[in-house]
This record gives C-alpha cells, sequence and structure tokens, in this order.
C-alpha cells in the first residue's frame, strides 16, 4: 500500500510534482483558499506553504520546477501563470 498525507488545508489538489532534489509540491484548493505546498520526499510531511491565494494564487491548474532558474511556475484558471523564486 502507498503513503499517504492528509491535512486540513489540503483541499482538492490538482498538480503535484516531484522536484529534482526529491521534495513534492502540490497545488489545490476551493474559493476562497487556494495553496502552493511542498511535502518531504516520502510525501509523508509537510514542509512548506509556499505560496496561498494571498500571493496571487487562484484557481491553481498545476505546478512546474524549473531547476535551471529556481523557480516554481504555477497554471491559473484565468490563462495566466503566476512564477516564484523558489530560493
Amino acid at each position: 500500500m502507498g503513503q499517504s498525507f492528509t491535512d486540513p488545508a489540503l483541499a482538492k489538489p490538482i498538480g503535484v510534482i516531484v522536484t529534482p532534489s526529491g521534495q513534492v509540491l502540490v497545488c489545490g484548493g476551493k474559493y476562497p483558499n487556494f495553496y502552493i505546498i511542498q511535502l518531504d520526499s516520502e510525501g509523508k510531511r509537510k514542509l512548506a506553504t509556499l505560496a496561498t491565494d494571498m500571493d496571487g494564487i487562484v484557481n491553481p491548474w498545476s505546478v512546474c520546477y524549473n531547476r535551471h532558474t529556481a523557480c516554481i511556475i504555477v497554471g491559473l484558471h484565468k490563462n495566466s501563470i503566476q512564477v516564484f523564486n523558489a530560493q
């Protein structure tokens, strides 16, 4: 059986990726609370909330990590993206 992570803030996860260092990034949420969170490499423990609706994350659909620029790129519902520096 695989590992499972639950958190009260984790509502409707829609985008999940694994960074080159093995950490898991998850985007999702439900109006009015949206988020990008970071989990450990085993997906067992929340390391950080990287961004929320207060940072401009509204209806996230995808998340990507660019290792060359150390940026997190979030695809949003209204034909736009948000770029965050991950350092």
